[in-house]
């Protein structure tokens, strides 16, 4: 509770043009007292609040500085959520108090859950993971009343596994994730986990290996998301940043000129970046990356090798694949990029070099 008595009783006889002394004589007490409450270093008793309240005609609340919360549960929840963006001194006390009043909350008990958790992890605080671990059992049981689309049972098993392995129970920590790997969602932290063990190395490369590729799929989708976006803003020049960036990263993959998966995703960043070029005017370097796009989809589909190897850094397991919604072949998959772009003039140059490739 923070409450700002000294400020306002400071701030109060000011504004009456009162001097210590003048409200020391109207409150019978010394001139001494008065310093102190306005530096915070005493405290008035309750019968002297009131009565310097009467005098400047304001509430003992408004006095004090004193103001109720809103301990509504959709209030409370939100002040948990802000909590470990703050780091508030007062986290995990708050954070008791609101599982005292909403025991059988989802959203508190699994808000407090992941607040243990952080500063368990932190703070390499045994208690308080094993508080975070006992409000995760919880949540488990109340999640019928979960109505966040993100968040589902697989979120509770990751925060699990997080809070063993902080605990140094490594093993039982990746049981829980492995068990609950559901399209390779804990990949990373189960490879990272196992990369710290030199006698898991390989696993651990194995793991890695499907992250770094689900991660590469997911980049193409965001960045062709993104390029989207900034098309209907008409903000070429974001649009060609990220496609840049992006096509880097792809680039820095490539373990060699062999046709794979990676001239596929190469392929969308030319056509992405052929598209901001012929919007910003450049219709010379537009052409010249439609012509880089067409090269490497006619290199892939004669190859009919649609595979993510070689690829650097990802070892080659009978696990990992990459599918794409837009086409089977890599030209049916960039004539149909060209269509989502809208873009005509675009589309007819495409047709034009794709025939001449």
């Amino acid at each position: 509770m923070d409450l700002t008595l000294s400020d306002n009783i400071r701030s109060l006889r000011k504004q009456r043009k009162m001097t210590q002394e003048q409200l020391a004589e109207v409150l019978g007490v010394t001139t001494g007292a008065v310093y102190k409450w306005e530096s915070g270093l005493s405290i008035p008793e309750l019968e002297i609040i009131v009565s310097m309240a009467d005098f400047f005609d304001i509430s003992v609340d408004a006095l004090l500085g004193y103001r109720m919360k809103d301990n509504s549960l959709v209030s409370v929840s939100k002040r948990l959520s802000s909590f470990l963006s703050e780091r508030n001194p007062d986290t995990i006390a708050e954070a008791e108090k609101a599982l005292k009043k909403y025991p059988n909350s989802f959203d508190i008990v699994l808000s407090c859950a992941e607040i243990f958790l952080v500063l368990g992890i932190e703070n390499h605080d045994r208690k308080l993971l094993d508080r975070s671990l006992e409000l995760m059992d919880q949540s488990l049981i109340l999640i019928s009343q979960n109505t966040e689309p993100s968040i589902s049972e697989y979120t509770i098993y990751g925060m699990m596994g997080r809070a063993y392995i902080a605990m140094d129970q490594r093993e039982k920590g990746l049981e829980i994730l492995k068990s609950h790997n559901t399209d390779g969602l804990f990949n990373t932290v189960i490879g990272t986990s196992l990369a710290l063990d030199i006698n898991e190395s390989e696993q651990a490369e194995t793991y890695l290996s499907e992250g770094l590729l689900q991660s590469v799929s997911s980049l193409i989708s965001i960045v062709m998301g993104y390029a989207l976006v900034y098309r209907s803003r008409g903000d070429y020049l974001q649009e060609r940043d990220i496609v840049s960036w992006a096509l880097d990263f792809i680039n820095g993959l490539k373990a060699t000129d062999e046709p794979n998966y990676s001239f596929k995703a190469q392929a969308y960043l030319y056509i992405l970046l052929a598209h901001t070029q012929f919007n910003l005017g450049n219709e010379k370097d537009a052409r010249l990356f439609l012509q880089k796009a067409a090269e490497l989809s006619h290199s892939l589909d004669s190859a009919l090798n649609y595979s993510t190897f070689p690829l650097r850094f990802i070892i080659k397991t009978d696990d990992l694949l990459i599918t794409d919604s837009l086409g089977r072949t890599a030209e049916e998959s960039l004539s149909q990029l060209i269509k989502l772009l809208k873009d005509p003039n675009l589309d007819i140059m495409w047709k034009e070099i794709n025939q001449d490739v």
